[in-house]
């Protein structure tokens, strides 16, 4: 699986997946499942680089005290919304706004999406970011009118 990084807004930003088969229902589902966890963990605050007590600590791990004191003092760092998936032929993306979560998400995303790839259903590329040539994305303006419009 090919890593690429294109223009990164975290406030607004699309990911692109490209498989190497066009995906099933199924694969499709799978896939989305590990979105959907790895956004569920972020709007908990999961990845907040401020707070790794246990990564820190090293190897030895027994009887670590853990401090929840320093959890408590660390800012917050919440990934804030996740758009629906979205697919076409061998590509799928999803948008999202990772808010004050730190790029440590990013790291965790490549790291499961890469055994996904080996395990379950094979990815081609993973673009963090940017747009699609073929493919391309309203503005985050346009974005934002045709919700309104939506609601009225």
């Amino acid at each position: 699986m090919n890593v690429i990084f294109q223009e990164i807004d975290p406030f607004d930003l699309w990911i692109w997946v490209e498989f190497v088969d066009p995906p099933t229902t199924i694969e499709q589902q799978y896939l989305e499942e590990v979105f959907n966890s790895w956004f569920f963990l972020g709007k908990l605050g999961g990845f907040n680089a401020e707070n790794l007590q246990v990564q820190e600590t090293g190897l030895d791990l027994s009887y670590l005290e853990y401090n929840p004191l320093q959890a408590d003092s660390s800012l917050m760092a919440v990934m804030h919304n996740m758009g629906e998936f979205e697919y076409n032929g061998r590509w799928a993306r999803c948008w999202f706004d990772l808010g004050t979560s730190d790029a440590l998400a990013l790291d965790i995303l490549i790291n499961a999406l890469s055994q996904f790839s080996e395990d379950y259903v094979a990815i081609a590329n993973l673009v963090i970011g940017g747009d699609h040539p073929e493919w391309p994305i309203a503005s985050s303006e346009q974005r934002e009118a045709i919700q309104q419009s939506a609601w009225n």
